[in-house]
């Protein structure tokens, strides 16, 4: 086993551990991507998080799909995480839950929206919702599918997956990503966060409106923009 994979298939456990707790049973999965070799690392279809390990993780090809390294069966979502880094180079991880709050409002279609500065410290705007996927996409590539939906969502809004990088799958779930391991854990975590703060929000006030758009822009860019001064300098 090359020390790409290595490292690669490590960063994949590391992110399922730490998406368990929004992932209940085996009801999720991340992957890692190296775009320039072409190959992601992914969870394995139907495994619990409890038993498994770094070598149990799945390298697929980003291409073609076909398992690059691996003994075990990948994750059924394997074509969603696929359709997402193809359209979206940029994505370095992705995860994917059924996680409580964030479920409520894809089941009720409804986008999550953004009430406050916790939800824009993090999406700069409402997390979308996709449309319901038709029966012939059902019935044919369905997982490709969902990922498919997520982008046509997206590109039909304007929407840049790195500012707003979430989605919430209508009827289905939510998927979170970001340009790497942590940043995706990060965002997936605070999706579940903000999702049950929206419910509440709504249970208090059914009328509230969502944040102004400069106190929005100044939480997410004081944090992810060009001139983002928030935490501490990176520079030794």
């Amino acid at each position: 086993m090359s020390a790409t994979y290595a490292e690669l298939k490590e960063a994949a456990w590391r992110a399922n551990l730490d998406i368990e707790e929004l992932a209940e049973r085996t009801w999720g999965n991340a992957s890692v991507a190296d775009a320039p070799a072409g190959v992601m690392a992914i969870k394995p279809s139907g495994v619990p998080y409890a038993r498994l390990a770094p070598d149990d993780m799945v390298v697929v090809s980003l291409e073609t799909g076909k398992v690059v390294e691996g003994a075990l069966r990948p994750s059924s979502d394997t074509p969603t995480h696929r359709a997402l880094y193809r359209a979206w180079p940029r994505l370095g991880a992705i995860a994917h839950t059924h996680s409580r709050y964030a479920v409520a409002w894809a089941q009720a279609e409804q986008p999550i929206p953004c009430f406050g500065t916790t939800h824009a410290d993090h999406f700069r705007g409402s997390i979308p919702v996709t449309r319901r996927m038709r029966k012939d996409e059902i019935a044919q590539a369905y997982e490709r599918n969902t990922g498919l939906v997520i982008v046509e969502r997206f590109e039909e809004g304007g929407i840049d997956p790195l500012e707003i990088p979430a989605a919430l799958v209508a009827c289905h779930g939510p998927f979170a990503w970001g340009a790497h391991a942590d940043e995706t854990v990060e965002n997936a975590l605070a999706l579940e966060t903000v999702a049950c703060m929206a419910w509440r929000t709504r249970a208090l006030r059914p009328e509230a409106a969502a944040i102004d758009d400069a106190l929005r822009d100044k939480h997410f860019l004081r944090k992810h923009g060009p001139a983002a001064y928030y935490g501490q300098s990176r520079k030794k």
